[in-house]
């Protein structure tokens, strides 16, 4: 069995953002030569995630506007972790949105439903992040 691990790294310019990472990850699998497998992509930080879902702008703001409702940024003063930082908000929408996906290589492809796609999401930003991709299989 072969393995293959790689860090992406990206400069978050918002504090809150979401990026379709699944390019990134295609290419990953590309250099792996892995064709049959699993694919683990996994946000190295904290207050981001990786999920799978649709491209669909209208979506993207659906969660935006559903995180905030469940876990709003203000006022700071709101979560007892905020003594020191303002984060507190973005460690929860990272736990409601997850760590990371796992998904199958078939073929040398990822093996998605349709209309999925891999997302990195960034709840606490405006800084370089970290991602990473390790992919395992024959």
């Amino acid at each position: 069995m072969k393995s293959y691990r790689k860090e992406l790294w990206f400069n978050i310019e918002k504090r809150r953002e979401l990026i379709n990472i699944t390019p990134y990850i295609e290419l990953c699998l590309n250099e792996s030569g892995i064709r049959e497998g699993l694919c683990l992509v996994n946000a190295m930080h904290i207050t981001a995630s990786v999920f799978i879902n649709d491209d669909e702008s209208g979506l993207h703001h659906d969660f935006e506007v559903w995180l905030e409702k469940l876990a709003p940024e203000k006022p700071h003063s709101q979560y007892k972790h905020n003594s020191f930082e303002d984060n507190g908000d973005a460690h929860l929408k990272r736990t409601i949105m997850g760590r990371e996906v796992v998904v199958a290589i078939t073929n040398g492809k990822l093996d998605f439903g349709p209309w999925e796609q891999i997302f990195y999401g960034e709840f606490d930003g405006k800084r370089r992040k970290r991602i990473l991709v390790k992919i395992i299989g024959e």
